[in-house]
């Protein structure tokens, strides 16, 4: 049963009928329509009759209102706003939305990644922060999340991890045994788990949660000079988290509690803001600072810590508006690393390859060939290509120009522009299968970021792990802790205790009191 929700006093008042005029009910195709009340029935009692056209457009259309959810990233919050650039990297890039002064219009979707479209907000995961810019020169879209680094860094175990966080095939019931299991056979996954165990797993809302790129981009300047960039995204209202006590709380009164909080405060002026930040390295200090951390720059599950790239403050970011319609605003829209501007560009980084591939791909299956020109993912600069037809090609299909239908054409079709061309790209290296686990420290960054934490802090960390291992067989307990003991043997030794409490249920008890919501100085519990 629907309860109340307090964003009800943001809804419009019912009008009076006396005073104005009615608004003329028609089917889809502008027929008016006499009578939505009452099906046509051969007598009061029927039979119905197969000539209600009426009647089949109505149930054919709700049986169609309902598109795919997302493979991951289902459950979402959005708004729109702006970027305004008050720095100047202009040294580094001639893109157009990162030049001092620059005030671009964007879309933000946040979103849980494993939770299903109907799941409770206040649950512990990984949150998406995906940002679309209009810039001049087309969208720019960076995808990324509430964390800089993820859990695996080769593509090809992607899907597989996505397995673990979803439905069992026979038990159709979430797996800690399968998440546990494959976080164990995969060390990598050792720093993003450190975090999601974390305080900052389990934010209040979206309001009070950083930002990342995550991947590493590149940015290219006026005169083709190449350097490489993460982006950076700093919550300026605070971070403030749930214990998993207070969390259950929350479900228990609300599962809408992100919805909520972001719509409310937008709705009444409180614009949350993020500070935008860079690191910039040139490829010659990345290849400097592999050698001496035996790091790779292109590593999705390393970050660069600000000790060795500091970070550049280049301006902030405002949501400022709701969207009118969730639906077509924010369910709709659609992120993909593939959109990039002149100036920005890709990386070596494996995992950015393969989603350059796989999200406008995810798009076509679930909105549609012609996704990109719905209105929310439509670009706020001229658009002129050659795709053709396709399902539901609802605007102009080269009426203009129609004997300009291939390229190279002699009817002033668009043309290429070698302006826009990036920089080569050197590469080197046999093609083979690489073993993305053979001479990779996934240990160390794991245990600095836990080096980080206070005691009450690390205590929370090894009770959040115990709790989420509930009904896991020992054997993968075992080879978890022993992994989290080589990033730091208190980790390991923390986490080990915890499980023993947890299995003589000492740990319940500490779970019901619980602790209050966090609010961290920006370093505190995190390396980057």
């Amino acid at each position: 049963m629907a309860q109340h929700s307090p964003l009800e006093s943001t809804m419009s008042k019912p009008t009076d009928s006396a005073k104005k005029p009615a608004i003329q009910l028609t089917t889809s195709a502008g027929n008016p329509i006499a009578d939505n009340q009452n099906s046509l029935s051969a007598g009061p009692r029927g039979p119905l009759l197969l000539q209600d056209y009426q009647l089949i457009e109505k149930l054919a259309h709700q049986n169609r209102e309902r598109i795919p959810e997302r493979p991951v990233h289902a459950k979402g919050w959005g708004a729109h706003g702006t970027l305004t650039i008050t720095g100047d990297i202009s040294k580094y890039t001639k893109a157009k939305v990162l030049q001092p002064g620059a005030k671009t219009p964007l879309i933000l979707r946040f979103s849980t990644v494993a939770g299903e479209l109907g799941a409770a907000d206040a649950e512990r995961d990984v949150r998406g922060f995906a940002v679309k810019f209009y810039t001049q020169d087309g969208n720019w879209d960076l995808v990324g999340n509430n964390t800089p680094v993820f859990f695996v860094r080769d593509p090809y175990k992607f899907p597989d991890f996505i397995h673990t966080q979803k439905r069992h095939p026979k038990t159709n019931l979430r797996s800690p045994t399968a998440m546990w299991d494959f976080w164990s056979l995969s060390p990598e996954s050792l720093h993003q788990v450190t975090i999601l165990m974390s305080d900052r797993g389990l934010p209040t809302s979206v309001r009070h949660v950083n930002g990342y790129g995550s991947h590493t981009y590149s940015l290219i300047n006026a005169a083709g000079v190449r350097v490489w960039v993460k982006f950076h995204f700093k919550t300026l209202q605070g971070h403030r988290h749930w214990t998993n006590a207070q969390a259950a709380e929350v479900v228990g009164r609300t599962r809408e509690s992100t919805q909520e909080d972001l719509f409310e405060a937008i709705e009444k002026g409180d614009f949350p803001k993020w500070k935008v930040q860079v690191q910039i390295m040139t490829d010659e200090q990345a290849q400097a600072w592999s050698e001496r951390t035996g790091w790779n720059p292109f590593d999705l599950t390393k970050v660069w810590p600000h000790a060795d790239v500091p970070v550049i403050d280049i301006g902030v970011m405002e949501l400022n508006r709701n969207p009118d319609n969730y639906f077509a605003e924010i369910e709709q829209a659609a992120f993909a690393p593939s959109n990039i501007v002149p100036g920005i560009g890709f990386s070596p980084d494996k995992m950015l390859q393969a989603r350059v591939f796989s999200y406008a791909d995810a798009h076509r299956y679930r909105l549609g060939t012609h996704y990109e020109a719905l209105p929310v993912n439509a670009p706020r600069c001229p658009v002129h290509h050659y795709h053709k037809d396709g399902p539901m090609r609802f605007f102009d299909n080269n009426t203009k120009n129609p004997d300009a239908y291939y390229e190279p054409n002699s009817f002033n079709g668009p043309k290429e522009d070698k302006r826009f061309a990036e920089p080569a790209l050197p590469l080197h290296g046999d093609a083979d299968r690489y073993s993305h686990r053979d001479g990779h420290d996934d240990y160390t960054q794991a245990g600095n970021l836990f080096r980080l934490f206070n005691a009450e802090q690390r205590q929370r960390l090894f009770s959040n792990i115990a709790a989420a291992m509930q009904g896991v067989p020992e054997e993968i307990k075992h080879r978890q802790i022993g992994l989290f003991a080589k990033c730091d043997p208190a980790y390991g030794a923390g986490v080990a205790n915890a499980v023993k409490r947890e299995a003589s249920g000492a740990a319940a008890e500490d779970r019901l009191k619980g602790t209050s919501a966090t609010n961290e100085p920006e370093e505190a519990s995190t390396a980057n």
